[in-house]
Order: structure tokens, then sequence, then C-alpha cells
């Protein structure tokens, strides 16, 4: 069937089936290329968040914290309220809650995962527990990510670890004896307590759904798809053009001269100019002609005798 079908079909045809081949291979070669190009980009965003937060809390211990022990209260009160701006983790979460009502933000959570929190809404389930002892078994290790499962599906996660720095913090994390009573008066004594300088408490986590990841390569795989398919559309035009012109065009003609010749028509030669495939084609047909116009006139000068 395929050798009863006209040369343009048969390229066309060959075309596709390349186009296929290399959708194919791009499909299974460049798939997990682009997933990682995706979970990179989400990565650095929330990088980019991470080191946004920890800037918040560095300047909310720096700044607010240990100005308001020694020159505003320190108690760390006011009228009788603790001052939660006073905690770095309070800072840093109502600044992302800030920037989460951002659309480029929106799909994003951040979690300081803490194995003793003041705020029970900080404690760490399994799966981020894991994550805050492995900081504490590996201390050269500064960063987890990957992916968790949950009901609602999988989550993108970055993770990196929660250490006390500074001494100001144990003002309100040593014991509950040295804590502000406002403090114990809003969280109570039995969580948060019992933190060391340069221990490792917890993990700063990022979290965002995994379908923006997939959404994302998948994105980047029809963009690619798409240029190959616009490529292949050009390279097919370029290439039908060139066979119209170069090829069908010419043997179209060829076969025209070479039925006007089998009927006797010997008085014009196949005219080719470019000295291609076809120019010797077109040369060999003409000696051909020329041939067959001198048995012809030899057939007259010479007729069998009946």
């Amino acid at each position: 069937m395929f050798q009863n079908l006209k040369l343009g079909v048969k390229l066309n045809l060959i075309l596709l089936s390349v186009f296929l081949i290399i959708v194919l291979i791009n499909g299974l070669l460049l798939s997990n290329i682009l997933q990682k190009n995706a979970e990179q980009e989400v990565k650095d965003k929330a990088l980019v968040l991470i080191e946004t937060m920890t800037s918040v809390r560095e300047y909310t211990s720096r700044n607010v914290t240990q100005n308001t022990i020694k020159k505003l209260s320190p108690e760390l009160e006011l009228d009788g309220q603790f001052i939660k701006t006073s905690v770095p983790a309070y800072s840093a979460n109502e600044v992302f809650n800030n920037l989460q009502s951002r659309e480029q933000y929106s799909d994003f959570f951040y979690k300081e995962a803490t194995l003793n929190p003041t705020a029970p809404g900080d404690r760490a389930d399994k799966f981020e527990a894991e994550i805050v002892e492995r900081f504490r078994d590996q201390p050269d290790l500064q960063e987890q990510f990957g992916f968790r499962k949950v009901p609602a599906g999988n989550l993108f996660y970055i993770a990196r670890p929660l250490q006390i720095k500074n001494e100001s913090c144990l003002v309100c994390h040593s014991t509950p004896d040295r804590a502000p009573a406002s403090q114990i008066k809003t969280y109570g004594k039995e969580g948060g307590f019992g933190w060391e300088l340069n221990e490792i408490v917890g993990a700063q986590m990022i979290q965002v759904p995994a379908s923006k990841v997939f959404a994302e390569a998948r994105r980047l795989q029809l963009l690619v798809i798409g240029i190959l398919a616009a490529g292949f559309i050009i390279a097919a035009i370029i290439l039908n053009l060139f066979l119209k012109f170069s090829i069908i065009s010419p043997l179209t003609k060829m076969s025209k001269w070479s039925r006007d010749v089998s009927t006797g028509t010997l008085d014009a030669d196949f005219e080719h100019k470019p000295n291609d495939e076809i120019g010797v084609l077109a040369a060999s047909v003409n000696r051909l002609k020329v041939s067959l116009e001198m048995a012809m006139n030899m057939l007259k000068q010479n007729p069998e005798n009946p």
C-alpha cells in the first residue's frame, strides 16, 4: 500500500513518524528533567521565603526581644498582656501570613515545626519530627527537601534546622520559673521549656502542593512539544515546497513530455536547467528521444517489404 502512495504523501508520513518518535523520546527523557527543573524553581522560591523568615526571626530576636527586655518591659508584657511580637516565631508567622495573601505565594505554607513548642500549633507531626531528628543527628545537615503524602494530596517541602543561637530565646524557654508571667498566662507551662543554647529544637518548613510542581513541569513539557511541533510544521512546509518544485513538478512535466513523445511528438527536447539528478535524467531522456527519432527515420527510409 505504501508503494502506491505519491511522493508527497510518503514524505509527510515519514516526517510524521519522525516527529512522533521525537515526541516519544521527549516524553521519556525530558519529562524527568523538566520535573527536576520545576522542582528547582519552586525550591528557589521556597528558599527565598525561608531566608526571609529567618531574617524576620533574627531581626525580632536582636532588635525587638532584646530591646523589650532591656528597655520596655522586662516581663515581656504590655497592659498585662504578653507581647507576642517579641517572639521570633510569632513575627515570622505573621509576616508569612501577609505574604500568603499575595497570589504568587498563596499556595505556600510555612511552619516552624518544633518538638517541644510553646504554641500547640507549632508542634511537629510524625513526619516533621523525623526531619527534626535527622537535623539533630546530623548537625552538618543544613537542608532537606522532597515530597510527603497527606490526606489532601502530596506536598513538596523544603526544611532547614531551627537552632537556638541567642541567649535571649532562653528567657522564655529555659524553665517556667524564668519565663515571664504573662507568657505562662497566655501559653501555660506545659510546653516550650527545657531548651538549651545551640540546640536544634525544630525545623523551618515551606510546603507547597505537589500539583503545583507537576503543573509547572507539564507546562514546560507542553512548551517544548509546542516548539518541536512548530519546528516540524515549518520543516514539513519547506520540504514539501522543495519536493514540489525540485522533484514532483519536473517529474510531472517529464511524464507529460514522455507521453507526448510516445505518441509521436518529437519536435521539442525536455528542458531542465539545474544540473542535479533530475537534470541528468532529463539529458538521458533527451538522448533517448534522439535515438528514438533516429530509429523512426531509419524505418521510414528503409520500410520493410510486405
